[in-house]
């Protein structure tokens, strides 16, 4: 394999850092490669935050999901789906744009999830490990503060970065599932009763239904996106 695919094919998410600082180089080249990922329309609809100060990674470490790791992580990048600054260019252009619609805000979200693995490959490349963190969908109005959040602008991915320990390294990598499981060809393939017990044990599907399905922070999240879609269109009417 080349090189690409090895960073791509060897990768495991790194919840241990060593205690050492990323050098700024280093993430300036991280941050780079995020900016040359694939975009919509070339309109870069993302930006991206770096959490350098450590009372907000303190704050995050609670906020998402009780981690510690992550005020422990030398690179915190938070991932925002952001329309805002397309709005008011227009506005300033001379439209009267209306609020961007849901559709806006996936699109967004696709923008920014390119960004953040673009990042994320990037950092491997240069010896360092990551893991993503989805809480950041939870407590919505914690982050929306915490960043100074306006309108239209919403976090939907974070990447925290480090040099990973020697266990985290020698851990061994998850397994996923069966090819045939996730690619289909030409068109949706619904599993039959005998795969769907071959992809995982009924007493594994009740142990992820209850750790993950129906767990609080899941129904955090389901909340706190909710507030987020408010927050997206809530001046639609108005303008």
């Amino acid at each position: 394999m080349n090189e690409a695919m090895t960073v791509l094919m060897d990768r495991k998410s790194m919840r241990e850092f060593e205690p050492k600082d990323v050098p700024s180089e280093i993430k300036e080249k991280i941050l780079a490669a995020a900016m040359r990922a694939p975009t919509a329309g070339n309109s870069m609809l993302y930006t991206i935050i770096d959490v350098t100060d450590q009372a907000k990674k303190d704050i995050l470490a609670v906020s998402c999901d009780n981690q510690p790791f992550i005020a422990t992580a030398p690179v915190v990048l938070v991932f925002l789906a952001d329309y805002r600054r397309w709005v008011r260019k227009f506005e300033q252009a001379g439209l009267s744009p209306a609020a961007p619609d849901l559709s806006d805000l996936l699109l967004a979200t696709n923008d920014a999830v390119i960004a953040a693995h673009t990042a994320c490959v990037a950092a491997d490349s240069l010896g360092l490990g990551s893991c993503y963190i989805g809480d950041i969908l939870e407590n919505w109005e914690t982050h929306q503060e915490l960043f100074n959040l306006p309108e239209y602008v919403a976090p939907v991915s974070m990447l925290v970065m480090g040099y990973p320990t020697k266990r985290q390294l020698e851990r061994a990598q998850p397994s996923r599932f069966p090819k045939q499981m996730i690619i289909h060809e030409n068109h949706y393939n619904d599993l039959s009763g005998e795969a769907l017990q071959e992809f995982r044990t009924d007493e594994q599907a009740r142990n992820f239904f209850r750790m993950k399905y129906t767990s609080d922070f899941s129904a955090e999240a389901a909340r706190s996106v909710a507030e987020i879609f408010k927050n997206w269109t809530a001046l639609k009417k108005h303008l």
